[in-house]
């Protein structure tokens, strides 16, 4: 079999590179060795890992979006039947196919269960059931995994992104209502978690989800910069909030104290949400100072909200606010 090219990563001409592993390089070697049927590297990672859930879930999830991972994942779990990781990486490969419509979901359901049992206390097959859930379940298999990832985890960054997306989604009217579901959900889980988490962000994800669900039912223009979503009262204060909490916290990154803030593996998706919102609020000064953290490091959502090309979104912003693509 002729190894694949790295995977992963896609670069618009002249444009930024959407990478999911973000700045995780180490992350992003091992998902291309598995990418060449080389697993054992994949093992090492996940074992360095250990009880870091955020981490584990995020190298994990990066791993197995890869096309080729649920083929080296089997192998890995047939050289290895007992390994909680080898279970994990073939149950995420395999929601992934049936996100992409390649399995039915009943398998990646019956996976992730399976590695759920081989590590009682690992809230990362929940996440997946959570991620598959999104695409194929109801509201109530959402919930139900959403609760056993926050029962292992109550911080757990990706599963409370998915399921503001998910609650988002609930329309209600032909107008946004302050009083949304989501936004409750996004403040509640803000005010529980510790203060330096970056769930501090959460309201600001939220009011981006829901412009993404108003946009495409034309509630709101297509063109974030036309929508006044960005510049209500309550949106004003969610925005100022969470940049507050950011330069708060946001401390070096090597300090044998930093803070979740700048050491969480997922917080250049929050930066892009914020500096999303910043820019759409009519901050210049503030959007240009986190997408100078950002660096290379965009995310396709929210840039590509509700339905544009994320590449072109994220140059215009970098062109507004820094004079540069």
């Amino acid at each position: 079999m002729t190894p694949p090219p790295p995977l992963g990563r896609s670069r618009h001409k002249d444009g930024p590179t959407f990478d999911p592993a973000l700045d995780d390089t180490r992350l992003a070697a091992v998902r291309d060795d598995l990418a060449r049927g080389r697993w054992d590297a994949t093992r090492k990672l996940l074992a360095c890992t250990g009880e870091d859930w955020d981490r584990r879930g995020h190298r994990l999830v990066v791993l197995a979006e890869a096309a080729t991972s649920a083929a080296w994942a089997r192998d890995w779990q047939l050289a290895e039947p007992d390994s909680p990781d080898a279970a994990a990486l073939l149950a995420c490969a395999a929601v992934f196919r049936a996100v992409r419509g390649q399995d039915g979901p009943d398998e990646a359901r019956a996976l992730c269960l399976a590695a759920a049992r081989m590590a009682p206390r690992d809230p990362t097959p929940w996440l997946f059931l959570l991620i598959l859930a999104r695409r194929t379940g109801t509201d109530d298999e959402r919930v139900r995994a959403f609760d056993q990832v926050r029962a292992r985890h109550r911080d757990h960054h990706h599963a409370h992104h998915l399921m503001a997306a998910c609650l988002a989604e609930h329309q209600q009217g032909d107008r946004d209502d302050p009083l949304h579901e989501v936004y409750d959900f996004a403040s509640w889980a803000a005010e529980q978690a510790p203060a330096d988490s970056p769930l501090a962000v959460l309201p600001v994800v939220a009011h981006a989800e829901r412009f993404r669900v108003l946009a495409r039912a034309g509630v709101e223009p297509a063109d974030p910069a036309r929508s006044g979503h960005w510049t209500t009262r309550r949106a004003r204060q969610v925005m100022k909030a969470a940049f507050d909490w950011w330069l708060e916290w946001d401390v070096d990154e090597d300090a044998a104290d930093a803070a979740p803030a700048v050491t969480h593996p997922r917080r250049k998706v929050d930066l892009n949400y914020l500096a999303h919102a910043k820019l759409h609020e009519g901050r210049p000064a503030e959007a240009a100072a986190l997408l100078t953290r950002i660096g290379p490091h965009a995310t396709r959502a929210p840039w590509s909200y509700p339905d544009r090309d994320p590449a072109q979104a994220f140059q215009a912003a970098r062109r507004a606010v820094l004079g540069a693509a």
